[in-house]
């Protein structure tokens, strides 16, 4: 952290086009913080239980779990990490057959070509996009108060699920969001891409046009700030931030690579993208404490100081350029390999994904008041391994869900602290990883697995968001015609990453497990427990209807055959076969008055169903 002091006395002054500029200088203290350290490529760590290790991420792994002297759990059973990879990687449980092949195949290396099948499914690009969404804050609707439709937004969210899916690299996929106009002018794709600029929310209607703008363009800035470098830049928007060496300069000279004219361009067919249409641009400018009513000194189109460890420089365009090139000048910097924050923020991004929390807990935020990596050495490794693997997303996940590691079964087994290490306690085997970290589905994956366990699920992809019917109690709070129902009722049992995202509104399963709500880029959702997942879950028509036609499929199937029936329900639900206590059980629930649709339902209502161990 920075002395006040010693920031009073250091200022660094710095020319503008036509004022003076005063700002904190970067001090050797500042650039002392992990996160703006240069990558170094560590040596996988020798260990002494090697036979364990699969991948060099084990060696990482096992050498702190020695050093504080814990074991990392076995491997889970196949049917556990069956379920595990198949919701991780494809956001759907394991079909029958695909459990009938994989729990037949007795060659050695059945779990890596499982984990190649589900990469090369498009269910992967469809789950992976909804991590990515998050964080662009995608909904389809302007937010605010009258929460006006976006026609086109759904086509940023299919241009991810197809990036994802044809493993476009990561460089590529970051330069494209920023400036695909730039990079690759004409090329419609590309221009679909920046709409990650224009996720967040709007108000087109505001009295004050400037305003708008300003406002914009802040929350534009912060996004790209917190997203690709996980840097709280937000908070420099009205003053130097108070914890790390980013001043209100760093901010609106950042903000100044997306000022452009028009800013608010609505293409006829492709929504709000970003296309510069010559290389002259506004005059920016640093406002008073963050107030678009008080511009002050000039600034001009450069890279945060602290993450500039080669002070390059965003060249002035050609005279016969179309555009200013300052966006393209930001990706290219941005995806260098040896950049400092972006390739860590990358890569932990993607181990998150798999552990439910990053090798650094605060995913968008890398500074001084974000958490300390628990494994320091492993993210360099992987943020340098990652330009090796040719920036191939898919290549980085094989080697994360192949890893020993990531195999580990889920339960913790009771143990001592020993006595020179009293502060070693059961939460730290966890973050320590010395077992997989048992998860809760979000969400989307509840809804398309109560569709997929029913066999209604609809595979259909991409195209504009459908709208299911809503409670009326929740229909009577929107103004009218938000939510007109899609007329097609096959429409309705799509995936959830294409069900209609209305910033004002979430669809009830979703917003109570926790789905954001698109205001803001979220890099890690909250995780509750609250009474009405329960309710959704015993009451409400998702879980009723895919419980009776789970009911009335199995009938047809299995007929009078009660252990039949309740085999093939066990495996629908929960994706394994029941035990004898389970059978047991079952059997007693259906000599009831209890019907198998009631079975069903208990089970959709399990631990079970709803985490992955």
């Amino acid at each position: 952290m920075r002395s006040l002091g010693i920031a009073m006395l250091l200022i660094a002054v710095v020319a503008s086009a036509d004022e003076m500029l005063t700002e904190p200088p970067i001090t050797d203290s500042d650039r002392g913080h992990w996160a703006f350290q240069p990558l170094s490529r560590p040596a996988p760590p020798a260990v002494q239980d090697a036979n364990w290790c699969r991948t060099a991420i084990d060696r990482f792994i096992l050498s702190r779990l020695e050093l504080e002297k814990l074991t990392p759990a076995g491997d889970a059973d196949r049917a556990t990490l069956l379920r595990r990879v198949c919701f991780d990687l494809t956001g759907l449980p394991p079909s029958l057959e695909l459990q009938d092949e994989v729990f037949a195949d007795e060659s050695p290396d059945w779990y890596e070509r499982l984990v190649d099948r589900l990469l090369a499914s498009p269910s992967y690009g469809e789950r992976w996009a909804q991590h990515w969404l998050d964080v662009a804050r995608f909904a389809e609707t302007d937010g605010f108060e009258h929460d006006h439709v976006r026609p086109n937004a759904w086509r940023f969210r299919d241009w991810v699920i197809d990036a994802h899916n044809r493993d476009v690299p990561l460089n590529e996929f970051i330069a494209m969001q920023l400036a695909g106009d730039e990079l690759r002018p004409g090329d419609e794709s590309a221009l679909i891409a920046t709409g990650f600029l224009f996720c967040g929310p709007d108000m087109p209607d505001i009295n004050l046009q400037v305003e708008r703008r300003h406002t914009f363009l802040n929350d534009m800035t912060g996004t790209v700030g917190s997203v690709f470098l996980g840097l709280q830049m937000g908070c420099a928007a009205c003053h130097d931030h108070k914890y790390d060496p980013i001043s209100q300069a760093d901010f609106y000279r950042l903000r100044a690579c997306f000022d452009v004219e028009p800013l608010f361009e609505t293409h006829p067919q492709l929504g709000q993208v970003m296309r510069e249409k010559s290389s002259k641009t506004p005059t920016s400018r640093l406002f008073e404490r963050g107030d678009f009513r008080r511009p002050g000194p000039v600034v001009q189109a450069a890279f945060p100081r602290i993450a500039n460890m080669s002070s390059d420089a965003i060249p002035s365009p050609a005279d016969d350029a179309k555009s200013s090139g300052r966006r393209s000048s930001l990706a290219n910097w941005l995806t260098r390999a040896d950049n400092p924050l972006a390739t860590r923020v990358l890569v932990n991004r993607i181990w998150q994904g798999h552990f439910g929390t990053g090798l650094v807990g605060s995913s968008s935020d890398f500074g001084v008041m974000g958490t300390s990596p628990t494994h320091s050495e492993l993210i360099d490794w992987l943020a340098t391994e990652l330009p090796r693997l040719d920036w191939s997303r898919k290549r980085l996940h094989r080697l994360i869900v192949t890893s020993s590691v990531y195999r580990q079964a889920s339960v913790v087994v009771d143990w001592t602290p020993s006595s020179d290490r009293p502060d070693v306690g059961v939460r730290a085997t966890e973050s320590l990883l010395a077992h997989f970290p048992r998860r809760r589905l979000d969400g989307e994956a509840i809804r398309d697995a109560l569709l997929a366990a029913s066999g209604e699920l609809n595979r259909q992809p991409g195209g504009p968001g459908f709208r299911p019917p809503l409670p009326e109690e929740l229909v009577r709070t929107l103004l009218k015609s938000q939510w007109p129902v899609t007329p097609e009722v096959e429409q309705h049992r799509r995936r959830s990453v294409y069900l209609f995202a209305r910033r004002n509104l979430r669809y009830p399963i979703f917003e109570a497990f926790d789905k954001p709500d698109g205001n803001a880029s979220c890099s890690r959702r909250n995780v509750s427990t609250i009474a009405p997942q329960a309710l959704l879950l015993l009451n409400a028509d998702d879980s009723v209807v895919a419980a009776q036609q789970l009911a009335a499929r199995i009938e047809k199937q299995t007929g009078s055959d009660r252990r039949a029936a309740v085999e093939l329900a066990y495996r629908q639900i929960l994706n394994r076969k029941p035990t004898a206590d389970d059978v047991r059980d079952a059997e007693q629930f259906l000599t009831s008055d209890s019907a198998l649709a009631d079975l069903c339902l208990a089970l959709f209502n399990l631990n079970e169903f709803v985490y992955l161990d």
